[in-house]
């Protein structure tokens, strides 16, 4: 397996899509090596991100830091890696099936070959769940080019008439949506099962302390065409020992990556002991901040209102801000996206939302948005 050569057309698929569909289309292939070459691989990517989130960083949030059980994230990571695989030769079968009914012509290889490389940008952008808060949106910016990538591919693996791809990408789309929907039922209802079922023998549970995981190679084939995410030992400097007359109760940093996408994230909580506690998360999605920025146009300005609080998202000296407050419970959050790359949130309860600003300002944004071309480099 040669992971030079799949980062390669990771990095053309999703670039230069136009001259990379008819290479692709003329590439000699079969099912059996399209899986164990390429699909194996890359569909592994936001399967393993997301396991990472809940089992090794954890979700957090409005005063929590929640943590999935390793043998329920394991259980989760291999079902859905298993239905990701299912759903991806299904899909297939229906692109070949469908070809002829869009003037084309049936290739199960090609058919193949059409979803492995659309849905490329969707499993790439699958790693950013690991981002706090705005994760969900470039995951979402992933799967709209995604979709684009499938319209332009059509013509060229399945052979149907340009101006016939605009309605077999919708019937694919719809179908895939479908199965997606399914293959999520599924995982809800196992996951859930065995949740249940060993309630009484494991628990949700916090860590401390910090660890790295995966990390590429500087000198290696991957480390000389990949952007290399900040240390967690950088992270660790934006994270004060004292926040606000508050002291750190624990701390975590961590470097994960795969296939050359990296993503470094810290966290800290700070307590004052009573009723006041706040949870700091920084990110920094290294060379993901192409996607960033796409999520970051996606998310238009909203602001809704309720009795109990209010959400809203906007635009502030060209970052994108999001906040939210619950005057019910006391608990909010207050996120910044910084220079298209960082990814700055506080939550906290018991503190007010200005205190919740003033821990995210105090953190010197100038200082790490100057960072942002840090690792970036195409030796």
């Amino acid at each position: 397996m040669d992971f030079g050569k799949i980062l390669s057309r990771i990095k053309a698929i999703l670039s230069s899509p136009q001259t990379e569909w008819p290479v692709i289309a003329a590439e000699p292939d079969t099912v059996g090596g399209l899986f164990r070459n390429y699909i194996c691989v890359v569909a592994a990517l936001p399967v393993i991100a997301y396991f990472i989130r809940g089992n090794l960083i954890g979700h957090g949030g409005w005063g929590m830091h929640i943590h999935t059980p390793l043998g329920l994230g394991l259980l989760g990571l291999v079902l859905h890696y298993l239905l990701t695989l299912v759903v991806v030769y299904l899909v297939a079968l229906i692109v070949n099936a469908f070809a002829p009914s869009f003037g084309g012509t049936k290739d199960s290889v090609q058919a193949l070959k059409t979803v492995a490389y659309a849905w490329t940008a969707g499993w790439v952008a699958g790693i950013a769940i690991i981002i706090p808060w705005l994760g969900w949106l470039v995951a979402i910016a992933g799967v709209i080019y995604g979709i684009y990538l499938l319209y332009l591919g059509l013509p060229h693996t399945m052979r149907c008439p340009p101006e016939r791809a605009g309605g077999y990408t919708a019937v694919i789309v719809i179908i895939g949506i479908v199965l997606t929907w399914i293959v999520g039922l599924i995982m809800t209802g196992i996951i859930g099962t065995a949740a249940l079922t060993g309630a009484s023998m494991a628990g949700l549970h916090a860590t401390r302390g910090e660890g790295t995981t995966a990390t590429v190679d500087a000198d290696s084939t991957l480390g000389k065409t990949v952007a290399v995410s900040l240390s967690p030992e950088t992270l660790r400097g934006f994270l004060p020992e004292q926040l606000d007359g508050m002291k750190r109760s624990d701390f975590n940093a961590q470097r994960s990556g795969a296939m050359g996408m990296q993503i470094s994230t810290a966290y800290a909580n700070y307590s004052d002991g009573k009723d006041r506690s706040i949870k700091i998360e920084l990110a920094d999605t290294g060379n993901m901040r192409g996607m960033m920025a796409m999520a970051g146009a996606m998310a238009h300005s909203s602001e809704q209102e309720s009795d109990h609080g209010y959400e809203k998202t906007y635009t502030d000296h060209d970052r994108l801000v999001h906040e939210a407050w619950n005057s019910q419970t006391k608990t909010g959050e207050f996120g910044v996206i910084v220079a298209s790359r960082f990814s700055v949130k506080a939550s906290g309860s018991g503190a007010s939302m200005d205190d919740l600003k003033r821990a995210v300002n105090d953190m010197d944004l100038d200082k790490l948005s100057a960072l942002k071309d840090e690792g970036v480099s195409n030796r």
